[in-house]
């Protein structure tokens, strides 16, 4: 929900789906016109409600109270089409404009005002403009908020800045658009806006919904959203007229690369590349060539500039009309070039990969490696490959450069994001304890106590952050609890006391300041000399240090270094 409205000027064209198929299919809208929607009018002409045809009745209806009726079917997509040469009409007066829908859009007042004098005079000038461009009546009203300011735009009204509650307070609950919810209320007493708008909004979101809530705040001049203005497309075409014909492949190619290059520059103004490209040319005679390029990647100038010439030697060595193997060639030179972008899309999506343009990276990459391998041995070039597993080891397999890239073991999305590092009281039995009965991974075996019935794919998985870096050779550690005695895991996974100091190898020791764990795990317990039983815990030390350790058979182990 926003604060208050902001200011808003809403341009109206009334009967806008009956002007709209007098745009589109050129049926007059002078004449009695109704535009149907499940066999109902949705909009009419003048001159049909001149003859008793309204909104809401039904087709046999609205052909009885006048015969004369011409019959239109509803079209939101004509409707959307033919107002955009209304909007853009808008924007070329005021920018950030919100469609509303097909017939109405708004935008904030106090830029149009502010420059063209006043918002009277910036709805006169906006409501001539639109009429010399674009050949459309159309009305203007400016109230605070997109909803008052389109009841005012009805009436052609403006609304004084903060008299919108007071405008609203005398309109039909009809004027809300809600036909269920404007019955219910006429039914309970409730007739205007400001009959609604004085009731509690406890009281009416308890009664009427969240959309009666919306409603609600409507009927007091408060609108629920701000303005949503589109951003006006960019020209990105580029043209060129020529004054001399050209009518030979040299000119052609010359005159193309300096138009691709123009191209080319604009896109990037704009931060896009394009994957297809309209070619347009216009000859001397009126007679106006089209063709359509298509290309995987991104068309840089030159490979612009390859396509237009490629086109215009086409077209300038046609043939001459004999045989039909080759379209004919034009009467006279081309005297005006445009080039279309089209298939625009951002350009970081075909940025150039690490080695050189899209798809080359790739063959460079295998060239050199491939001949490293060649001087140093198949293993000494691996890339890593992500597979399934308990602990960091497990899950990362190296594989030679060229070999099929294929897990050790199958991989499986990680399971839901558990505790990670907490204070030493946490570690005592609050939410970072990972207590329960062992994980197993045998045949029907369940993960931690507390979780699904549903086995997970690697019951004792490491939870998420993975570390950042996995030691080949996991190194020896001694943790002791704060009066110097070391701390053990039992077979019930019972932490004899809260982990204080690590020593790893035969460095110095330094303090624990929060710790997470045990996480156990007991593998392949069905095959005695195969079984491994363990329990893995994450630390973080008095220097930001954050490692992995393990305990198994009483001998505590570094296996990872987080970030």
């Amino acid at each position: 929900m926003t604060g208050a409205p902001v200011r808003t000027l809403l341009l109206w064209c009334p009967d806008w789906p009956v002007l709209a198929a007098e745009i589109v299919d050129g049926v007059p809208a002078t004449d009695p016109v109704a535009v149907l929607h499940a066999n109902r009018v949705v909009a009419c002409s003048e001159r049909a409600r001149a003859e008793g045809v309204r909104r809401g009745l039904r087709k046999r209806e609205a052909q009885g109270r006048c015969p004369q009726l011409t019959v239109v079917e509803y079209d939101p997509g004509r409707d959307a089409r033919a107002f955009e040469p209304v909007v853009a009409a808008v924007e070329e007066m005021a920018a950030g404009v919100e469609v509303v829908r097909p017939g109405a859009c708004a935008l904030a007042a106090r830029g149009p005002s502010r420059y063209l004098g006043g918002e009277e005079a910036a709805a006169e000038r906006i409501i001539e403009h639109v009429a010399q461009s674009c050949a459309v009546e159309s009305q203007v009203g400016i109230a605070d908020g997109v909803f008052a300011a389109g009841l005012a735009a009805r009436d052609g009204r403006i609304v004084p800045p903060g008299g919108t509650p007071e405008f609203l307070a005398g309109l039909s609950v009809e004027a809300l658009g809600r036909p269920a919810l404007a019955d219910l209320l006429r039914r309970l007493g409730v007739r205007t806006l400001g009959d609604f708008a004085a009731l509690p909004a406890g009281d009416v979101l308890a009664r009427f919904g969240f959309d009666g809530a919306l409603a609600h705040r409507l009927a007091a001049g408060r609108d629920h959203r701000p303005l949503a203005v589109r951003q006006p497309p960019a020209d990105l075409a580029v043209t060129a007229d020529y004054d001399e014909p050209i009518d030979r492949v040299d000119a052609a190619a010359f005159a193309a690369r300096a138009l691709a290059e123009q191209l080319h520059e604009r896109l990037a103004a704009y931060g896009l590349a394009c994957t297809r490209l309209g070619i347009e040319a216009v000859t001397a005679h009126g007679q106006e060539l089209h063709r359509v390029w298509r290309h995987d990647g991104l068309l840089t100038a030159a490979a612009i500039a390859d396509r237009v010439r490629w086109q215009l030697d086409g077209w300038l060595s046609g043939s001459n009309g004999r045989g039909g193997a080759r379209p004919s060639r034009p009467t006279a030179g081309i005297i005006r070039l445009r080039l279309v972008p089209d298939g625009v899309l951002a350009q970081a999506g075909l940025q150039p990969g690490l080695w050189g343009e899209t798809g080359a990276e790739r063959e460079r990459a295998h060239r050199a490696l491939s001949r490293v391998q060649g001087i140093l041995g198949p293993e000494a070039v691996v890339t890593a490959v992500l597979g399934g597993g308990r602990s960091p080891a497990d899950q990362v397999r190296l594989v030679p450069w060229g070999d099929e890239r294929l897990p050790a073991r199958p991989g499986e999305p990680p399971l839901p994001a558990e505790p990670s590092l907490s204070d030493g009281s946490a570690a005592a039995g609050g939410p970072a304890r990972q207590g329960g009965a062992a994980a197993r991974d045998g045949r029907g075996r369940s993960a931690a106590a507390g979780r699904s019935a549903a086995p997970p794919p690697w019951p004792g998985r490491l939870p998420p952050p993975a570390p950042a870096v996995v030691l080949p050779t996991p190194l020896l550690a001694t943790v002791h609890d704060a009066a110097g005695e070391p701390v053990v895991v039992s077979a019930r996974l019972a932490v004899s006391a809260p982990p204080a100091r690590l020593v790893v190898g035969t460095g110095r020791p330094a303090e624990i300041v929060g710790w997470a764990g045990p996480w156990p795990v007991d593998e392949r317990w069905w095959a005695p000399t195969e079984a491994r039983r363990r329990a893995r815990f994450q630390v973080c030390l008095a220097d930001g240090a954050a490692l992995l350790l393990v305990v198994e058979a009483g001998q505590w182990l570094v296996e990872a270094i987080y970030d």
